[in-house]
């Protein structure tokens, strides 16, 4: 466990992470009425979740749609509905870090995600 201060060591952490690591880095809140249902206050995103954008540039501010992909490497994630132009004048899906968003709707196909989500323990 890496328990510097120094910003370049952190950021040196962060980049040359382990996969699940790096997977457990692209996490959000979750709304309050998912919180008292799950009795936690995060989770890991993935595709097929419904989120809520909390910070940003204004324009996205409030929109809500569900996430399309989830890139481990850099912590962002992929939002439908959610695009910006190129300089050709094309549209282009527009990221957003994992933290400034909410998770609204969790998406529980998986049912290993959803034994562990309802879990109140986790094991270390």
């Amino acid at each position: 466990m890496n328990k510097s201060v120094q910003a370049r060591k952190q950021r040196k952490r962060l980049y040359n992470a382990p996969t699940h690591v790096k997977s457990r880095m692209v996490a959000s809140h979750l709304s309050p009425e998912l919180r008292k249902e799950f009795d936690r206050r995060s989770a890991r995103v993935v595709a097929g979740d419904t989120v809520k954008v909390l910070r940003g540039d204004a324009e996205i501010v409030g929109v809500e749609g569900k996430v399309t992909k989830v890139d481990t490497q850099t912590g962002r994630i992929m939002v439908e509905g959610m695009t910006m132009p190129k300089a050709d004048g094309t549209m282009e899906g527009r990221a957003v870090h994992a933290s400034n968003v909410e998770i609204i709707k969790l998406d529980l196909k998986d049912a290993w995600r959803k034994a562990r989500l309802q879990k109140k323990e986790v094991s270390s």
